[in-house]
């Protein structure tokens, strides 16, 4: 992945081993979490190389990192720095697992809105433009970055916490909203609600819709369907984790790929099994270095995402930056295997959210004669048959992975809605 020498790959790379450099150099003697293990890789003197740490430092993993703060509470041993240094707090969401606490220093804070910044460029979004984010502001990092970012651009940005859907259609119409902050499924939420309630998206004046917290903003059904009911706005992906930062930047000519800031990230793509560098085209498990995050850094973390380095080259692509083929496809431990099929819930969302007739849905798993099996639950739009419905999905389902997976109707408004990172399959065991 280094590139030659005076090329925009070999620039990167160069760049890369410098960051890594003054990282390794920040954390040796001062992080009690990674100093140890910097000294057990052998890697105390000058890095010659990046396939030198890569090939010496193992893995960093989220558990050892729930236990770190477990045994020596609240927030662990990786903190480059003494406790008054920090100003921020975050924590994860606990969606997959015990959540962990994250401090950021002033600099790291900065550090990371560099990210934002970058996501906001390519959606061509400037100081004339103001930011809905109609989201209730937690201590996971979600939009907080964001919002920080947008501010530092020079744009209006407007806080949705708090209050109602309804309410918040109400604050971008007043306040005449260009571009949107959200979840893709909360996206859609917005979409019905309005519906709903009689107010024209299509007239509105949001131009650009920013999505992440799940896979959706790269599946094309989905970011189809929230364009056509945003009048058209166009969708842009983005993804990112509160113990990692802001780590992708969309592609606004190719809205299927990804790109990894790699100039503030070293990314590898490893097959989870064998934890070996899989060839591009594969698909494989995101393990992320934080180069510039000094205060609370990640060194060859697993993040769990399963992601597919695109073929296509970069020159049309008009990125160096390594390529994520349709985004985020799935977390390793999401995936279900069924009857010898791997089901990951990206891949039925492309097949569902090509359905129009489908307002909200449902996966439910569970285990029958100590295999898995799953069904699908499927709550038709207003005055769609839901018995024709599902039969056409069943039979979409089947052709798209071989598999029969059955499909029941529900009373249209009796499946939940999602603000947040929406959890449609659920363990019925």
């Amino acid at each position: 992945m280094t590139g030659e020498r005076n090329s925009p790959r070999g620039n990167l790379a160069l760049h890369q081993l410098a960051q890594l450099r003054k990282l390794l150099g920040a954390l040796l003697d001062s992080n009690p979490f990674y100093g140890p293990r910097l000294r057990k890789a052998g890697l105390e003197g000058e890095l010659s190389s990046l396939d030198e740490f890569t090939g010496s430092l193992p893995l960093t993993c989220k558990e050892e990192l729930v236990e770190d703060q477990s045994n020596d509470p609240p927030y662990g041993t990786n903190l480059t720095y003494p406790l008054e240094a920090y100003s921020r707090f975050h924590q994860t969401s606990g969606t997959s697992g015990s959540p962990l606490r994250w401090l950021d220093t002033p600099d790291s804070w900065r550090w990371m809105l560099q990210g934002w910044r970058k996501v906001f460029e390519v959606a061509a979004v400037g100081p004339e433009d103001r930011v809905l984010f109609p989201f209730s502001f937690g201590p996971f990092l979600g939009f907080w970055t964001a919002f920080d970012a947008a501010e530092d651009l020079g744009c209006l940005a407007l806080p949705g916490g708090s209050l109602s859907s309804q309410a918040r259609l109400r604050l971008l119409e007043e306040n005449q909203a260009t571009v949107v902050c959200c979840t893709p499924t909360y996206a859609l939420r917005l979409a019905e609600v309005a519906a709903q309630v009689g107010f024209d998206l299509a007239t509105s004046s949001v131009t650009r819709l920013i999505v992440a917290g799940e896979p959706g903003g790269s599946v094309p059904a989905v970011r189809r369907r929230i364009s056509q009911r945003w009048g058209g706005a166009k969708v842009l992906d983005h993804h990112g984790m509160t113990e990692v930062g802001p780590v992708s930047f969309p592609n606004a000519a190719h809205p299927d790929i990804l790109h990894i800031f790699e100039s503030s990230y070293l990314a590898e793509i490893l097959d989870p099994t064998t934890l070996q560098p899989v060839t591009p085209g594969e698909v494989g498990e995101l393990v992320l270095t934080t180069l510039g995050r000094l205060g609370s850094p990640l060194l060859r973390y697993r993040t769990g995402d399963l992601v597919q380095q695109s073929l296509r080259p970069a020159e049309e692509l008009g990125h160096p930056e390594l390529a994520l083929q349709g985004g985020l496809l799935a977390r390793a431990d999401d995936m279900v295997v069924v009857r010898g099929v791997n089901l990951y819930p990206s891949a039925v969302e492309r097949v569902v959210r090509g359905f129009e007739e489908v307002a909200e849905y449902r996966v439910e798993l569970s285990t029958e004669a100590s295999l898995a099996e799953v069904r699908l639950l499927v709550e038709p739009a207003p005055g769609v048959s839901g018995a024709k419905l599902s039969q056409q999905l069943a039979t979409a389902l089947r052709n798209s992975f071989q598999l029969r997976i059955p499909v029941s109707p529900v009373a249209t408004g009796s499946l939940p809605r999602f603000e947040l990172k929406a959890q449609r399959w659920v363990r019925e065991d």
